[in-house]
């Protein structure tokens, strides 16, 4: 039962590491099929001996257990410049993997950060400590992403290499930073600025999986390519910037065919040429479901997933009870009645239909601000909706009994569930109870009001607050982090054909069953390029003319020599035209600033011992000086005196 026992839900065990390293392995394999579906008939294997990565892994650990010895306050891990991760600490951790397994330092703090996490479950009693050891890893990863100057080697080696650890004995299934980071939600990591570049690259398509080598990612090698027809390629409809376009142009047309529909409604129940398209855009929609959940089972299930069900489930009871009333007469009144429901369901579902255009303007940083703030909103409101239901229960019992008690027939039961629900809604109805089981039914009634109402609701108003102040804080890097997920969903395998729904039915009744069974592998592929060229050939058009303008701009980068991305700003435009090292400008900046790495506190006082130390100089010197002085008057005396006792002696003589 996805991880719950009876053990657990008696409390006989709580330790969260029963069933750890099982529910370790899955985590891994659901993550990845989650992100990736499957492809490749090969297994995928570690770009490093996964026995030397989890030494590595193993290295970092302790590394940060001594970096990171008790309690502190998180500031000063997570501060610039900070006093615990300092340029040692980021050195000895690039080092931990040595000159042939460094790339895999990001990776296995990442794994770090999760054995962390799970070690403040089991030990209640550290788990601040073993948080910010945790925290502690996301520090030092974006740290090493971010100094890290070989862009090439950052993407390809770094973040995109799929390695493994050792489990049980056995490795557990490859994945690469990216990934790992969209899983553990490390937002630190996900929001540094090599990271982006590199979900900017896969965004784009820049980045592409290696045909012969999935695990592998190579650049496409088209985008510097200034000709059109390069880019008239049915491969490129692979490229998530694409996909994600394609998707919101399919999802405005079915509004379109929605709203066309409902206003031009058939009294005589016939299914035009509109509500034909809308119905089938609807099964592909639902077609497109169903295989997402065959292909990644139920760890791919979300908010997202059971909104559309929804819709779909009204609008395929439309379709029902359309085909029903179409097999009536036409003057048959149940005919009329069909029709009526059918379109009766099908204008309940609008609000689901407008609301469905969410989900697709996410990649828009107002839209996808906002739908982050509301899925965590969702994931706090789970807990007030977990009390309601039990006490929304044990108050449905009490007044069924109270009513059962009374005349032996529960007959009242539809009366008892709408002035509860009108409680709910802060609109409660207290004339009804006045002679329902009096006093009993109204007191009991003026409980379930109160505690409805004053504690619950405030309850939940506290958490969406708490939720919404969260959110707001880590606004940008929640943004980004959704928006790496939304494009590692979109990341497909290189011999994945993408239909984008409802293409996909194309795929299904023309090309899978009649030809994919019985045709050669290299066949197939090269009738669904033909295919997929025919289909996307308008989109084609469009998109080949941006490329070729972003491969003119590629070639103007390079001719620079700057990044491939590289775009030219107000303030970089005129700065070739001025030398501001010749001109001593920049001395003067480099007098003027701070020191951050230091505080102003720690450099007064190196400040005043240096002062110190020339202080204690110049009394050593000053008293070499005092005692050379007195030493050479102490032999001028003695010269004196010796001469003046040899004139006496000589007058003697």
């Amino acid at each position: 039962m996805g991880g719950l026992s009876w053990r657990k839900l008696l409390g006989w065990d709580r330790h969260p590491t029963d069933g750890h390293s099982h529910d370790y392995d899955s985590w891994w394999h659901d993550s990845r099929r989650r992100l990736l579906p499957h492809y490749h008939d090969e297994p995928l294997e570690s770009a490093i001996p996964p026995q030397a990565v989890t030494e590595v892994a193993l290295r970092l650990r302790h590394l940060i257990e001594e970096c990171v010895p008790c309690e502190l306050n998180p500031d000063l891990v997570t501060r610039p410049h900070s006093k615990v991760i300092t340029n040692k600490v980021i050195k000895a951790a690039k080092e931990a993997g040595g000159k042939e397994h460094g790339a895999c330092v990001v990776f296995c703090l990442l794994v770090n950060k999760r054995w962390w996490k799970h070690q403040s479950l089991v030990e209640l009693w550290d788990a601040d400590l073993h948080n910010l050891r945790a925290t502690a890893c996301e520090v030092i990863a974006k740290q090493i992403i971010e100094t890290e100057d070989d862009a090439s080697y950052l993407m390809h080696s770094v973040l995109l290499k799929r390695y493994s650890v050792i489990i049980n004995g056995k490795p557990t299934p490859p994945a690469n930073v990216v990934e790992r980071a969209v899983d553990l939600h490390a937002l630190r990591v996900i929001g540094s600025s090599g990271y982006q570049k590199c979900i900017n690259f896969l965004w784009k398509g820049w980045l592409v999986q290696d045909e012969d080598d999935p695990s592998t990612f190579v650049d496409y090698k088209g985008k510097d390519d200034t000709s059109y027809c390069a880019h008239l390629d049915p491969d490129r409809m692979r490229a998530p910037m694409y996909q994600n376009v394609t998707q919101m142009l399919f999802s405005f047309f079915y509004l379109i065919l929605y709203t066309l529909a409902m206003n031009s409604v058939n009294a005589r129940g016939e299914i035009d040429l509109i509500e034909g398209l809308l119905y089938v855009f609807t099964i592909g929609y639902m077609c497109d479901e169903l295989s997402k959940l065959w292909k990644a089972g139920h760890q791919i299930l979300s908010f997202w997933h059971a909104f559309n069900s929804v819709l779909y489930a009204l609008v395929s009871t439309s379709l029902v009870m359309r085909f029903i009333a179409l097999s009536a007469g036409v003057d048959d009144p149940i005919r009329h009645q069909y029709t009526t429901l059918s379109y009766n369901f099908l204008a309940v579902s609008a609000p689901l239909f407008w609301g469905r255009l969410l989900l697709y303007l996410d990649s828009f940083r107002f839209f996808g601000a906002m739908l982050v703030v509301l899925k965590v909103m969702m994931k706090e409101s789970m807990i007030f909706f977990a009390l309601l239901i039990v006490i929304f229960i044990g108050f449905l019992q009490a007044f069924i009994g109270l009513d059962f008690a009374e005349d032996q027939s529960a007959e009242d039961f539809y009366f008892i569930i709408q002035a509860m629900a009108n409680a709910l809604m802060q609109s409660p109805d207290f004339s009804g109870f006045d002679k329902f089981s009096h006093p009993f039914g109204l007191i009991l009634y003026y409980c379930f009001t109160f505690v409805v109402m004053v504690v619950l609701l405030n309850i939940l108003i506290a958490l969406y607050n708490s939720a919404y102040e969260d959110i707001y804080d880590n606004a940008n890097d929640e943004y980004l982090a959704m928006f790496a997920q939304k494009t590692m969903t979109f990341v497909r395998a290189p011999d994945e054909n993408v239909f984008i729904p409802p293409l996909n039915l194309v795929e299904i009744f023309c090309l899978a069953i009649p030809f994919e069974w019985w045709m050669s592998k290299k066949t197939y592929e090269h009738l669904n390029d033909i295919v997929m060229a025919a289909l996307y050939s308008p989109l084609l058009l469009v998109s080949a003319y941006f490329e070729m303008k972003t491969a003119q701009e590629v070639r103007g980068n390079r001719a620079r020599g700057e990044e491939d991305d590289d775009t030219i700003e107000e303030w970089e435009q005129m700065s070739d035209h001025f030398d501001f090292e010749g001109d001593g400008w920049s001395k003067t900046v480099a007098s003027a600033k701070s020191n951050l790495e230091e505080d102003a506190d720690v450099m007064e006082i190196k400040k005043l011992k240096q002062e110190v130390q020339e202080l204690k100089k110049m009394l050593e010197g000053l008293t070499k000086f005092i005692v050379g002085e007195q030493g050479l008057e102490n032999g001028e005396k003695k010269e004196v005196k010796g001469g003046d006792e040899e004139g006496e002696s000589s007058g003697s003589a």
